[in-house]
């Protein structure tokens, strides 16, 4: 992606007056407050987790201004990542469920929570991520190179840009489901490995499992709510195709 277009869409949403009220308002009520960010890979029950964070009222940063740091992620340039980091108390979703976000903000700021999200099996986070990309960009098909590239999110070809920068599957084979899963299994692989001797600093959290919402209360020292996560819906249930042929 061209480097100019990449900033001037970035100016463009911070200047508009709204985005820049809101961002500073956040910002001004997170001085002093401890970082949660929950690093588990999208499709893991990070919506649910978001929603999670605003029950227990936390200031939740922006994922769109998140999304928008793709390429400084890509380029493990972390400076602006770590001001958006100023602006909320707990974060999820790109860039915050990438590998190697984690070290970085382990470092920059000391004391905060990590949260892990996982699903039951790889293969099952396989599924979800193919079936809810199949809805969005594939007319119920898993999507190819070139549905990503007509594909609009944030700009158009943006999808295929993330697909590109964050996984390394062959590029006529963009959900390729070996490559995938051994992605998913290395980066939490590679956040436990991290943290095997900080046990206090990382909760490992499968959202549907029994308990967990009172697992994340405990974790993050706040009152018990009594019930477990909200059901968000499961696109691994849903039936999906196989890529489009000629």
């Amino acid at each position: 992606m061209n480097e100019k277009l990449y900033n001037r869409r970035l100016r463009k949403f911070f200047k508009r007056p709204e985005n820049l009220k809101l961002i500073l308002l956040s910002t001004l009520k997170s001085i002093g407050k401890p970082k949660i960010f929950c690093v588990g890979r999208n499709k893991t029950g990070t919506t649910s987790m978001k929603k999670a964070f605003n029950e227990l009222g936390l200031i939740v940063g922006s994922q769109l201004v998140g999304e928008l740091l793709l390429l400084d992620w890509a380029k493990r340039d972390f400076r602006r990542i770590y001001l958006l980091c100023r602006t909320g108390q707990a974060f999820q979703d790109i860039p915050f469920s990438l590998p190697y976000t984690f070290q970085a903000l382990d470092q920059r700021f000391p004391g905060s929570k990590f949260i892990l999200s996982v699903r039951d099996t790889p293969q099952q986070w396989y599924q979800s991520l193919a079936n809810f990309h199949a809805r969005l960009w594939g007319s119920g098909h898993i999507p190819t190179s070139e549905d990503l590239k007509e594909a609009r999110y944030i700009f158009k070809g943006r999808p295929y840009q993330g697909n590109r920068l964050i996984y390394h599957c062959p590029p006529d084979d963009p959900y390729n489901k070996e490559v995938l899963i051994a992605h998913y299994k290395a980066h939490n692989k590679a956040v436990i490995d991290y943290f095997k001797h900080r046990p206090d600093d990382l909760l490992v959290l499968n959202v549907a499992g029994k308990g967990a919402y009172d697992k994340l209360c405990d974790f993050l020292g706040k009152p018990r709510v009594g019930r477990d996560f909200p059901h968000e819906l499961k696109t691994e249930d849903i039936p999906v195709r196989k890529p489009k042929t000629n």
